[in-house]
């Protein structure tokens, strides 16, 4: 009987963590700390910490107040028996008396177009399969290029348009199998089948999606700017995760207990990659990949703060024809094609306080990618192999970045600084229809200045300046940023961003290869310029009770500079008007091109969101938007990815039916406009060996509307010093057959439908202790 008693007792555990200034990184000292909807309050030590023992298992949200700061509310807060939950929060200093109170999950980064991604979403989500990436589709105007990868489509925008960050440097892809879901089979700059940085490192994710702040630079779509979160330092704590994805395990803990110094690495290996060793395969692919990623910290008295992290992986996906030829039906089925991937990055951040009121950060980085896709087409009557395609990619960056962030007063703060970083790309593409090679690199050189602070109480300004420069070609752009925002009451707020920004071609487009007429291979493409595009962003949100809140956007993207074809003598004057490079992903052009193109991406975007509280949560977003572009020939048309709107519902319940035990159920619903496909001219293709597409006609098809329904379930229970977690996550739990593109079989002699993925179930088990 007693046991049974104990086994009824709500375990509890320790929450703790450090109140912090937001501009100039001194601790609060003082800060009232509270566990809403408990009696647990205390107030910060004079190092800004603050410290509950014994807090039930359970989620929280978490009040933060100081005089002369905004008063702050930190949602869905996860208290489990099986690690010690450690926060860092910083406060935003303030002129009004009577501050309103800001719900959110972190410091925001920028005025408009801004979510924050937490691990702890990841992990509730359904269909994301721990990929913030994949989360990110849930949010307005946003959506997957292919639900096989986690590509972003922003607004309109291609994937390339997007970037990664790591630690506040721009990083190369960092995901396995960058192949996946493409047309070509080529890999991507920018998405992939899963990201190579585990979840389990993640502090957050800031995610943005136009009118970036001075800080941001080449870029053009959006920003997945990635933070590593700090090992625990004051005890040893350990994950360990089984499932469909693969196993991963994560330890964290103090490498020395006095100095506060920690550490925290995370080893995964793909389940499929298991299967693959026994013999199984996926659509007749062998698809393995296996990663590792970590981050240490070493605090010190004087000389500020250091952190070492890292990430490295290696993918693989091996399609083996059979040998068997009455097999064959598709054109695929002729060939053997070897894929492989391999991405590194490793760094250094140093951040010190110079003075009262100036932070120092300092961020050192080098990261690399290589991938290598080889097609061997096959002999009928031997089966020998040979090498018919080709598709080589390297890409280095050797980062470095310097800022200082002054507290001039309470009511402005300064930041300038300057990102070095040293690009080098290796290109071989060589097949029957496109030929890119070559080498590229130089500095891409890019100093800021940013300046923010109120104007009036309620009249928040930020304006800054950012310079990129490219030495590859000695291209070169200064880009002003400026943005207000407006608090008009206690509850709601308007603002208005604008912001000039530019982005360097893909290599591909920069080393494509042509050919002159008794001449050889002609590199024609090295002095394209910058992509460059004016963001308007006008903003309206409410904070609503119940730790709610509703947005909406207003956004105007006009792009200009775009890489068009030539009216050159050389060029094919008679087919290539239509061209333009907003539509790549991860195609070649065997085109001469100039910078004389044209886009507009414009939309209405609105987000609902409930943050967890009495176990549900909810968050509804939707866009309309148009996207379209202009080519030599003058003519307007939609873009690739014009799909005219999205729609995301996705929320949870969670029931409590026993101490210690939860269960929960989330969905999820993406209801995306189709985007846009050309028509196929059937003879030509026949005569040609190869899709070839009716050029005046690109992009007039829109494919049908992308439907999807995901869902999550899952089975936690808490004991004593340990929790483990139980679920299945269905991608697409109906099984729908959403399009993909079209293509001109040459084994069918007939237009082949591609679909992407149907349903996908994942089971796992999740232990921390």
């Amino acid at each position: 009987m007693n046991s049974l008693l104990r086994s009824q007792t709500p375990l509890t555990q320790t929450v703790r963590g450090r109140v912090m200034d937001g501009d100039n990184n001194q601790p609060l000292i003082g800060a009232s700390v509270q566990i809403i909807g408990t009696s647990s309050g205390t107030v910060t030590d004079s190092s800004g910490r603050f410290y509950f023992n014994g807090v039930a298992i359970g989620r929280y949200s978490i009040q933060v107040s100081s005089v002369g700061y905004e008063t702050f509310i930190l949602p869905e807060v996860l208290v489990e028996a099986g690690k010690e939950k450690v926060l860092t929060i910083s406060l935003k200093e303030t002129t009004q008396q009577l501050s309103e109170t800001v719900v959110r999950t972190a410091r925001p980064v920028s005025q408009n177009s801004l979510q924050t991604i937490t691990i702890e979403q990841t992990l509730r989500y359904a269909g994301t399969f721990f990929d913030p990436a994949r989360l990110a589709t849930s949010f307005p105007g946003v959506a997957a290029a292919n639900d096989q990868a986690n590509g972003l489509v922003i607004r309109g925008n291609s994937p390339t348009g997007t970037q990664w960050r790591l630690e506040g440097v721009e990083i190369v892809n960092p995901n396995h199998l960058s192949n996946a879901g493409t047309f070509s089979d080529r890999p991507t700059q920018t998405g992939g089948g899963t990201n190579i940085l585990s979840a389990q490192l993640m502090e957050r994710a800031d995610f943005l999606t136009g009118a970036f702040p001075a800080t941001y630079g080449n870029v053009l779509a959006g920003v997945m700017d990635v933070h590593l979160r700090r090992g625990n330092d004051q005890k040893h704590e350990f994950t360990g995760q089984a499932g469909l994805i693969g196993l991963d395990f994560a330890a964290e803990g103090p490498i020395s207990p006095k100095n506060k110094s920690s550490y925290l690495v995370n080893y995964r290996y793909s389940f499929t990659g298991l299967l693959a060793a026994m013999g199984v395969k996926f659509g007749g692919e062998d698809i393995r990949f296996q990663d590792i990623s970590f981050n240490l910290t070493f605090p010190t008295r004087k000389a500020g703060t250091f952190t070492v992290f890292g990430m490295g992986g290696m993918s693989s996906n091996v399609f083996q024809a059979s040998r068997d030829t009455l097999e064959w039906k598709y054109q695929k089925d002729n060939f053997d094609i070897e894929f492989r991937n391999r991405m590194g990055a490793l760094g250094f951040t140093h951040t010190i306080n110079v003075g009262r009121n100036t932070t120092w950060r300092t961020v050192v980085a080098a990261s690399a990618l290589e991938n290598r896709r080889e097609g061997y087409a096959l002999n009928k009557q031997n089966f020998s192999r040979t090498l018919s395609q080709v598709d080589a990619f390297q890409k280095t960056r050797y980062s470095f970045s310097t800022s200082l962030a002054h507290k001039l007063n309470a009511h402005w703060q300064l930041q300038e600084g300057l990102y070095i970083t040293h690009q080098r790309d290796s290109v071989q593409v060589s097949s029957w229809q496109e030929q890119a090679q070559g080498t590229t690199q130089g500095f891409l050189i890019q100093p800021f200045v940013s300046m923010s602070g109120r104007l009036t109480p309620r009249l928040h300004l930020q304006a800054g300046l950012h310079y990129l420069a490219y030495t590859y070609n000695q291209t070169q752009s200064l880009e002003p940023r400026a943005s207000v925002r407006w608090a008009a009451s206690e509850k709601a707020a308007v603002s208005l961003s604008y912001g000039l920004h530019s982005q360097i071609q893909l290599p591909q487009v920069y080393l494509s290869t042509g050919s002159m007429s008794g001449g050889g291979p002609l590199q024609r493409n090295k002095n394209l310029g910058f992509t460059k595009a004016h963001h308007f962003v006008v903003g309206y949100e409410r904070n609503l009770q119940k730790q709610a809140t509703i947005k909406a956007e207003l956004y105007y993207q006009s792009l200009f500079n775009v890489p068009i074809a030539s009216d050159d003598i050389w060029s094919d004057v008679t087919n290539n008007g239509t061209f333009s490079a907003l539509n790549l992903i991860e195609g070649v052009s065997d085109l001469w091109l100039v910078n004389r193109g044209t886009g507009r991406n414009y939309g209405i975007e609105v987000t609902y969101q409930q943050f967890l509280r009495n176990n549900f949560y909810t968050l509804i977003s939707g866009s309309l938007y148009n996207s379209t572009y202009k080519g030599r020939d003058g003519v307007e048309r939609s873009t690739r990815f014009n799909g005219n709107h999205t729609f995301s519902v996705a929320g949870g319940k969670e029931f409590h039916r026993r101490p210690n035990r939860t269960f929960g159920v989330n969905l999820r619903v993406l209801w995306l406009g189709g985007y846009r496909d050309s028509p196929i001219d059937v003879a030509a293709s026949r005569q040609a060996g190869k899709t070839v597409y009716q050029i005046g006609e690109l992009y007039t098809l829109k494919m049908k509307d992308y439907f999807r329904p995901d869902v999550r379930v899952f089975w936690k229970r808490n004991k004593p010093n340990y929790t483990r977690t139980w679920s299945i996550d269905i991608q697409n739990v109906a099984g729908i057959q959403n399009e993909a593109y079209s293509y001109y079989d040459i084994f069918q002699a007939q237009i082949v439908k591609q679909y992407q993925l149907g349903m996908v179930p994942v089971i796992n088990y999740r232990v921390e202790f």
